[in-house]
């Protein structure tokens, strides 16, 4: 930028974007000064290497803004995961369907294992049916996003959620402070009470 730019010849562009060629650096840092303007270089590998004349800082300032504007629009992905076995009965798997639905709901992907033991590995055709009829029960709010794959001893399969399936957190609300109750009469009449003056105490001389 500016006197940091080594190279005798430069391919200029102007503030407003117009192209106005080839010309000498020292011609083009006094044409950025007039302007009170930077000479910026935006490819230094072309030949001659392009240079264009802006405001650097506000440059500087709009980019960084792009940059957090990006970055709190990127959604953290969570990722869940539900373990079934290939013969799990049917009020477990209503169970465990309804644990996948609510995390869909929430926005998470889930990642739904089928685990095998022993000589379950024979039939691992009953895991691909479960997956295949959880991700067809689930289709109206999800979509597979990476289909039933056997990973050693486990079949795993991932479900991402439908934008519109999604259910919007609501707004937290401010906290309000209770009101403090009234005093209890009984706790009014002693704080009334202890309020009086007492009266002084009198000691009597003895003897004579």
């Amino acid at each position: 930028m500016n006197e940091r730019i080594r190279v005798p010849n430069v391919r200029l562009v102007a503030a407003d974007g117009s192209q106005v060629g080839i010309v000498d650096t020292q011609k083009a840092l006094a044409m950025a000064a007039e302007q009170d303007l930077d000479l910026v270089e935006v490819a230094a590998k072309a030949d001659p290497p392009v240079c264009r004349i802006m405001d650097y800082g506000k440059y500087k300032y709009e980019q960084d803004q792009r940059h957090k504007e990006a970055r709190k629009k990127q959604s953290l992905i969570v990722v869940k995961e539900m373990k079934m076995r290939p013969k799990i009965d049917s009020h477990d798997y209503e169970t465990k369907k309804g644990h996948v639905v609510r995390f869909l709901r929430q926005g998470a992907k889930v990642k739904v294992t089928i685990m095998f033991r022993g000589r379950e590995m024979a039939h691992q055709q009953l895991g691909r049916r479960l997956l295949d009829r959880l991700a067809d029960e689930v289709q109206d709010i999800a979509k597979v996003d990476a289909p039933p794959k056997v990973d050693g001893r486990n079949m795993m399969m991932v479900l991402s959620p439908h934008k519109d399936a999604v259910t919007p957190r609501p707004a937290a609300q401010p906290a309000q402070s209770k009101p403090k109750p009234p005093p209890a009469p009984e706790e009014e009449a002693e704080d009334l009470e202890s309020a009086k003056p007492r009266p002084p105490k009198v000691t009597r001389a003895e003897g004579g």
